[in-house]
Parts: structure tokens; C-alpha cells; sequence
């Protein structure tokens, strides 16, 4: 199993009410993060709220998710929100405002306020200057709902739906990477990309966020940006959504048809299994294919033999043994998964290697698709018999349709010599598989 690693961090501090209104007015605080539960603070819970401020009383310490997105800071509130939106009701920067019944400072008894009150006896500093704890979080995605789970399982708890909410998010993209974490769930972690442990904290929804971006993107992305651009909330499209979703699922078809004992590799590990997912779906939309089954099989064999080699470079850095003059790519693909995995230019450089090992194997798709009618016309006009090659039917010139007996999609091409000729039917059930039959009709 993987290695744990701490990834969360956080930093305390303080930040005032006009510090944290500054923001809100500016676009910079984010209160609905994808995540992020719906309002359930009644009237009488802000009233108290207000009421502790004015006192002067310590509050518990909210938390952001700090980001930087096109030059500027954006802070994601993971805990807080209630508390932060009776603020901007009261001082009327939200809708909603109200009032309570406290005693001020300058009073002896208690009297009705509001935030117009406040200002017209020059107190409305008891709110802007009150300083409020703040900590900034920062950590993998499946750690930052983690942490709003935690938080929220006190107080005034989560419910099991908001629970659910939490975890399994509210836009579209990311639902659609729950239901995939749970589609290859149980492949991930027998292969041992991931360990039990990791699931439980929702690392598998969020690599199938980071492959969802990276399908989108058309290339490997930085961890953290992957991160930001969820915390964002920025809406993708449902055909967005539908595109990244339909290349994430055929990538990983593939890996796992074509590499079906990747437990044995080094491969399994989180970053390198990343880079080969990624890379299988750059072939696809480059048109390159890997479906001939010795080729598949050398290509295997390629990768573990090169994996068994990064680890025996490994192993002789710690026992400070010099590399031999073959192993330098090993040494250069060690590099980039020791230093800095994550970040896109480390990816870049592994992707890179990983191409060059077995790029040369993949066969690129026939441009064209189907038959030309020049060729529809000779397969018909030199058939020694024209019937169907599956089912031995009869054809007429109206209804015969002409199939590649090396599937396209696996390479085939459109020429005569893997023509045959068959009906509608047979051809429609036959899809993608290969034909018994290897010489034209």
C-alpha cells in the first residue's frame, strides 16, 4: 500500500470584520465552495452572534481555503460560513438584515438595536474592528472535505444529507467524479493505486477529478491547480462534463485491458499510474493504438523492465551506488516522481519518457473512416459470390454493407484486402471484434 504522506497544512491568524467585508465586497471570498452545506442558522442564532460580538466575547476560528486564480488571492470558506453571512446580514452588505435586543458599552440597561442604531451612536466599530480568528488551510482535496467534515460533526452537526452533500459535492463535473471514484473503486484499490485508508478520505474521487481535468485540458495538470479550479466553482458544461468523463473511462478501459497485472509494477504508485493513464488517452485522441496482443505484450514487458530498473536505481541511491551508463533514463524518470511529482513540468518530463519507451508501438488509426464508393463498387463487381460472410445470405445491390474484418477501431484499414462483404444485421452484431475471415470477398 501507499506510503501515507502529510499533506494538510494550515497557518492561524487574525483578520478583522472589514477586513473579511473588503473581500466579500471585492468578489475574493468564496461562501458556496462545490462542497458547502446550505444556510441553517436561524434569525435567533445570528442575533446571538451579533450579541457575543458587541461583548467582545472570542469566537471559534473559521476556516479558508487559500487559492490564487489570474493574479489574485481568493479565500474559500471551508468553516464559517453561518457565521461570516450573519455578519454581512446585519451590517446589510446581504440581504436579510435584522436586529436584537443587547446592551451596548454606553448603556445600563438592554434596548433594541439594528445596524443603522449602531451607526448613529458611532459604535458600529465593535463590529468592523472585532478580529476574528482565522486559519488558513491548505492540503489535497480529499483533506480539505475532510477537514469540513470533522469540523461540522459538532455544533450544530451535519445531517446525513448534508453529510452527503459534503462528500459527494453539488455541480455536475464533480458528481460525475463521485460516480466514477465509485466505478473504479474496487480496480484501484486491488491493484494498490490506492489503500483503504486513502479511499476513506476521498482520494479516489479526487484523482478521478484531476484525470476529468486533465481529459478536459488535453494534457497532464498540477495537483493544485487541479484543486483550485474545483474549489473555484467555476461550471463546466454537461457536455463538458460528458466529453471528460467519456475520455477518463476509455483511458483507464485501456490501461486496465492492456496492463492487467499492474500490481507487480511500480506502475500501481499514485504518480506513475497517473502519468500512464494520461498518456494512453493523448495516443487515443492522437488516433494511436495498441490492440495488436504482441505488441501489447512487448509493451508490457517494456514497462516493467523499465520499472524494475527505476527501482534498482533506487535502491542503489540508498545504498550510494553509482548508476550504470543504461540506467541514466531511469535516473531522469526516478527524478521526476522523487522531486516535486505533482507539479506539471515533473509530469511533463515523466510523460515524456514514458512515450519514448513505447510510442513506436502504437499504429495510428486509418484516416479514412469508411469505404469509398469506387471501393463499394469493385468489392461488388469481383465477388465471387455475393453473400453475406457471416450468415451465407444472399445479397442484392440495395441492402449488402461492406465490413472491415480488422475492426477500424483497432487498427483496420479501409482496403480491399480487409473487405468483406455481409448484411446489415451481421455487420451491426459483429461491432468492433475481428472476423474469422482475412481475404477479400
Amino acid at each position: 500500500m501507499p506510503a501515507y504522506r502529510l499533506s494538510l497544512t494550515h497557518r492561524p491568524e487574525t483578520k478583522t470584520v472589514t477586513d473579511i467585508v473588503n473581500l466579500y465586497e471585492d468578489g475574493l471570498l468564496n461562501l458556496e465552495p462545490g462542497f458547502q452545506r446550505q444556510s441553517v442558522w436561524s434569525e435567533r442564532d445570528r442575533a446571538k452572534l451579533i450579541d457575543s460580538i458587541l461583548r467582545n466575547y472570542p469566537l471559534p476560528a473559521v476556516f479558508f481555503y487559500r487559492r490564487e486564480d489570474s493574479g489574485h488571492i481568493f479565500y474559500d470558506v471551508i468553516d464559517g460560513k453561518q457565521r461570516i453571512e450573519s455578519i454581512l446580514m446585519f451590517i446589510g452588505e446581504m440581504r436579510g438584515r435584522f436586529g436584537l435586543k443587547t446592551q451596548l458599552p454606553t448603556e445600563d440597561g438592554t434596548l433594541w438595536i439594528d445596524w443603522k442604531h449602531l451607526k448613529r451612536r458611532r459604535l458600529q466599530h465593535l463590529i468592523t474592528g472585532y478580529r476574528i480568528p482565522v486559519i488558513e488551510v491548505d492540503g489535497d482535496m480529499g483533506d480539505i472535505i475532510d477537514v469540513f467534515v470533522r469540523i461540522n460533526s459538532t455544533g450544530k452537526a451535519l445531517t446525513a444529507q448534508e453529510r452527503r452533500h459534503a462528500q459527494y459535492y453539488q455541480s455536475r463535473f464533480l458528481k460525475e467524479a463521485d460516480r466514477l471514484a465509485r466505478r473504479y473503486e474496487n480496480y484501484l484499490r486491488s491493484n494498490g493505486v490506492l489503500g483503504a485508508g486513502q479511499i476513506t478520505r476521498m482520494k479516489h474521487v479526487e484523482f478521478m477529478c484531476e484525470l476529468m481535468l486533465s481529459m478536459h485540458q488535453g494534457d497532464v495538470i498540477n495537483r493544485k491547480a487541479a484543486l483550485d479550479r474545483v474549489m473555484s466553482a467555476k461550471g463546466f458544461t454537461d457536455a463538458q462534463t460528458r466529453s471528460a468523463s467519456r475520455k477518463t473511462v476509455a483511458a483507464l478501459n485501456r490501461v486496465k485491458r492492456m496492463f492487467p497485472r499492474i500490481k507487480h509494477t511500480r506502475f500501481r504508485r499514485l504518480t506513475d499510474f497517473y502519468s500512464l493513464v494520461v498518456l494512453i488517452s493523448k495516443f487515443e485522441g492522437e488516433g494511436s493504438i495498441l490492440s495488436d496482443r504482441r505488441r501489447i505484450k512487448l509493451a508490457w514487458d517494456l514497462l516493467s523492465l523499465f520499472g524494475a530498473m527505476v527501482d534498482e536505481v533506487r535502491e542503489n541511491q540508498r545504498r550510494a551506488m553509482g548508476i550504470k551508463p543504461h540506467q541514466e533514463i531511469a535516473r531522469d524518470y526516478l527524478l521526476t516522481v522523487s522531486q516535486m511529482s505533482d507539479d506539471v513540468n515533473q509530469r511533463r518530463k515523466r510523460e515524456a519518457i514514458l512515450r519514448s519507451l513505447v510510442g513506436t508501438l502504437f499504429a495510428t488509426k486509418d484516416a479514412q473512416r469508411g469505404f469509398t464508393p469506387e471501393q463499394r463498387r469493385i468489392l461488388w463487381n469481383t465477388a465471387s459470390q455475393r453473400k453475406c460472410r457471416s450468415c451465407d445470405r444472399s445479397l442484392s445491390w440495395a441492402d449488402f454493407t461492406i465490413d472491415h474484418i480488422d475492426p477500424h477501431s483497432k487498427g483496420g484499414r479501409s482496403r480491399l484486402e480487409n473487405a468483406a462483404l455481409m448484411c446489415r444485421s451481421c455487420n451491426s452484431a459483429k461491432g468492433n471484434r475481428r472476423g474469422r475471415y482475412r481475404t477479400a470477398a
